[in-house]
Formats: structure tokens, sequence, C-alpha cells
């Protein structure tokens, strides 16, 4: 299966990019929870997914704020009653996964017990609703490991971003031979290694055989899932983009 955000930088009704994204040929896609930090209702969009056979494969939480899970104050709760808020929404639409921030930005707190007890009950929740949390790699693996390592469930696992790993100083690191055991979702997408530019596999650095031959060698049978931006490819119609990130996720599985 091939799926991709939903979200890949047109301005254009959620419903009207989902028959887009299908009508391109792909299998599935993801969404934002939330726009403009506002609730939303996305039953007449999620019909239209499933009355064209589209898979909406995972809810991507807003990651405004995510740095407050870790803080003994309002903010945190709030934040914690956000997530809930999503793996209610995973429920209520039979969306099988919750990808989510751990952190934010390069002066993030530090990981702690108070947030590590947040997570616990969102992913206790997410138990109950039979919902997965993947947590994702972002700047700093420090929260992958400490949530991981002190979170034993079934339903929390891991969404691997190879963006991320490319271009936030630990390239080195091997990530899917720590985590992929548990790999529950991917953001597919390149980048220079300079910065987070979400470009289209094969237009940065990123080493995608040997990427693709650890996800395939970790067990994964999920989507290849795209998470790209028409940053750099604004000449496009959105028609004619997808076209290209289905080319490109195309090449990806020919790599497994």
């Amino acid at each position: 299966m091939i799926s991709i955000y939903t979200w890949f930088g047109y301005a254009l009704p959620l419903r009207e990019l989902i028959i887009l994204i299908k009508q391109a040929g792909f299998d599935g896609a993801m969404i934002w929870w939330r726009e403009n930090n506002e609730k939303k209702d996305y039953s007449e969009s999620i019909k239209t997914a499933r009355d064209m056979d589209l898979f909406i494969e995972n809810i991507h939480a807003p990651f405004g704020g995510c740095n407050n899970i870790w803080f003994d104050n309002i903010s945190g709760n709030e934040q914690a009653e956000l997530y809930l808020e999503v793996i209610d929404g995973c429920a209520e639409y039979e969306i099988p996964t919750m990808v989510l921030h751990l952190s934010s930005g390069d002066e993030s707190p530090p990981f702690n017990e108070i947030g590590l007890n947040r997570i616990r009950q969102i992913v206790e929740n997410a138990e109950k609703s039979n919902v997965n949390v993947a947590f994702e790699n972002l700047r700093k693996t420090g929260y992958l490991e400490y949530v991981l390592g002190n979170v034993d469930s079934l339903r929390a696992g891991f969404c691997y971003d190879t963006g991320h790993h490319n271009c936030r100083g630990y390239a080195d690191e091997d990530l899917l031979s720590k985590y992929g055991h548990r790999l529950m979702a991917l953001h597919l997408h390149d980048n220079d290694g300079t910065n987070d530019q979400h470009l289209l596999p094969f237009d940065g650095t990123v080493d995608w055989p040997k990427t693709m031959r650890q996800i395939a060698g970790a067990g994964y049978t999920g989507a290849i899932a795209i998470e790209t931006y028409n940053t750099g490819y604004e000449d496009l119609s959105p028609e004619e983009f997808l076209l290209l990130a289905l080319e490109r996720a195309n090449r990806l599985t020919e790599l497994i």
C-alpha cells in the first residue's frame, strides 16, 4: 500500500485533497487532527475516502505545545487531554494509529516521570480503544528511547521519519535496528542534510536503498507513506505533484 499526507502543500479542502489523492492512484492517506487548533468534523471527508476505497492510515496529533507534556502544570494536563481527544477521534473514525511528537525545538525540557505517566495514561486509553500510538523521531532521540524503554505495550510503537533522521545530527544512529521491531508508521521524505525540507524521495541525500532494506528487514508490512510538501515544486499543479510523488513511492517499493 502507498499513502501520502493530505497536507502536501496545496490549500484545498480536505475532501477535495482526498479525491485528488485517490484519483492519482494512491491506496491510502494520512490526516492532521485539527486545523488552526480548531476542532473539525471529519466525517464527510472520511466517508468520501471510504466510498472511494481510500484507506485512512493514521492521524497526526497537533504538535504545537508538545513540550508541555513534560511540565507539571495546567498546560501539561491540557496537552495530555488533547492527545486523548485524538485517540477518541481514531476510535470514532476507525483509524488505526495516532502519530505523536514527544518534543519540539532545541531547547525542549528534559523528559521526566511526570510526562511519562501522562504518556502511559494515553497508551492505556489507546489500548482500550484498539488504537496504536506511534512516537516519531525528532531533533533529539533521547525522548524516543525514554518512552519506548518505559512503556511496554503492543499499542505503543515507532513512527520512523527519514527526513528528521537525515538532518537532525544523528544520521549515524541506527534507529531501525533499535526500534524497527516496534515500527507502526513511516514518514518518507528527503532533504540535503541541512534542514527538514520535506523533499520528494531521491531529491536529497537520504540513502534510500539502505533505508528501504532496513525497513523491510525490520519486518514492516505497512504503508509506504510519503510526507512531502510542494516547496520547490510550486510550478506543479496538485495533480502533477501527486503523480510525481506516486512515481517516487513506487521506486521506493522496488527497493524493498
